[in-house]
């Protein structure tokens, strides 16, 4: 069937970045094929389906570059820590636990939740393997929902000593064979799942398994994401086991690459930013987990401009609390801005590149996804603009950056199928998905041992006056 998004605010994101009035997309078949005014759309495919666009918002599907949707059913319990005590404490022991189900049920509520608001692309980080068939769930959740995307195989092959518990530290012989299997049992040329690599990070692998990792990355074809720099104490680690830091690392052993994304990215100074640029390697910044752990604010604009290819991610939602960009592009700007006490340091319209192009870009896919344009993947998100948060709208993009709450997104196409129609999924039953994450959720807490963490005191900040 061929459709028509008629009379939009189309934000293409083309190269020219046009913006256009009361415009018109016609796809057909899973391809963006004309963008013009209706009527010459109608008069070519007099057949296409209608769906009215007046007063809303037209942009590319949005691209998640970094999540970990098992993390799905950890919201709200490792809250006001730093990385390391709310991975030791809360989502290391819950990820030792976890079952088939809880995965299918996290990622199932994950994926929904992104299309929901807006995210047509997600990259899942699943470096949770107590037990195996745990990326299967997940590859089947993105199938079952339509969404687009990367489910990278993790793991950590080391680490006991600083906490990560030992269900969830494999051999790198086990990861690196069963990511193997499924990379071969799941990737096709095309296809709009792809299985990648994902090695935690530095503090729980060895320098012989990442070099291990690069070769059947190479063999395979397959993508590849890791943590860098998320952290002073991952430097401190780096510095300590190779006299390095980390990405100084990862650039010796011939790990980094156009097809490697970087996630984090904060501690990075200037010859790591150098590095990255070198090797083409693109980065993730997931601005909302980022703060929520005290980890720091990442140099963006010196990666920026250095030249380095930077998109976003929501990061999981144990540690960022949902899956929104909206929510990561309001703060990727908001945060530079006060850092660095300059209001045009990160622009709306940066934060949109960094949701959209860029972040095809950083995953490989800016030849087919990322923006509006003739031959590409009709991966579209129309925003609804009737709402008191985004509205009256003077600045399209502005209204998306700063004003918008997420929860406007009305329609989303997926390779040309709509997957969500009037604020409602046509994929997936949204009450049973609910439903199943939330028993999940209750399940894998109780066993956990960490469910007390929902039921907290209550905690003020005490401010001492002089």
């Amino acid at each position: 069937m061929n459709i028509i998004l008629a009379d939009g605010w189309v934000v293409t994101m083309n190269p020219g970045r046009d913006v256009l009035e009361q415009a018109s997309v016609l796809v057909t078949g899973d391809r963006i094929a004309g963008i013009g005014s209706r009527a010459a759309l109608v008069a070519a495919e007099p057949m296409a389906e209608i769906v009215d666009c007046r007063g809303r918002i037209v942009i590319p599907g949005m691209v998640n570059t970094h999540t970990h949707l098992f993390q799905t059913l950890l919201k709200g319990l490792g809250d006001d820590r730093v990385l390391k005590d709310w991975f030791t404490c809360m989502t290391g022991p819950a990820a030792a636990e976890l079952t088939e189900e809880d995965v299918a049920a996290a990622a199932l509520h994950g994926c929904v939740e992104s299309i929901r608001s807006g995210v047509t692309s997600l990259v899942d980080f699943m470096y949770a393997h107590p037990r195996p068939g745990l990326t299967q769930p997940v590859i089947d959740a993105f199938r079952q929902t339509g969404i687009r995307g990367r489910v990278c195989r993790g793991f950590l092959t080391t680490g006991a000593e600083f906490g990560i518990p030992v269900p969830l530290i494999e051999t790198p012989e086990q990861a690196l064979g069963d990511a193997r299997a499924v990379i071969r049992a799941n990737n096709k040329l095309g296809g709009r799942v792809q299985v990648g690599l994902a090695p935690s990070m530095i503090w729980a692998l060895d320098a012989e398994t990442l070099r291990a990792t690069r070769r059947l990355a190479d063999e395979e074809g397959a993508f590849i994401t890791t943590h860098v720099a998320e952290t002073a104490f991952e430097i401190e680690q780096s510095q300590s086991r190779f006299h390095c830091t980390d990405t100084e690392l990862l650039s010796e052993i011939g790990f980094l690459g156009p097809d490697v994304l970087a996630v984090h990215c904060v501690q990075c100074a200037g010859n790591d930013i150098d590095l990255l640029r070198r090797h083409d390697t693109r980065v993730s910044h997931n601005p909302c987990s980022n703060m929520y752990l005290a980890s720091g604010v990442p140099p963006i604009p010196a990666m920026l401009d250095a030249g380095v290819t930077v998109g976003l991610g929501s990061d999981g939602p144990a540690s960022s609390n949902n899956h929104s960009l909206f929510q990561a592009m309001k703060f990727a700007s908001l945060i530079q801005k006060g850092h660095h006490r300059n209001p045009e340091i990160i622009t709306a319209e940066k934060a949109l590149e960094m949701a959209t192009i860029d972040g095809a870009r950083a995953i490989g896919l800016d030849h087919d996804i990322g923006s509006i344009e003739i031959g590409k993947k009709a991966d579209i998100a129309v925003i609804d603009t009737d709402g008191f948060a985004i509205g009256p709208v003077h600045h399209p993009v502005s209204a998306l950056v700063y004003s918008a709450l997420g929860h406007e997104v009305s329609t989303v196409l997926i390779d040309g199928r709509i997957v969500m129609r009037d604020g409602r999924m046509t994929t997936v039953d949204e009450g049973a998905v609910r439903a199943r994450s939330r028993a999940a959720a209750d399940a894998l807490a109780a066993r956990a041992g960490v469910a007390h963490l929902g039921r907290r005191p209550w905690r003020s900040v005490g401010i001492s006056r002089a």
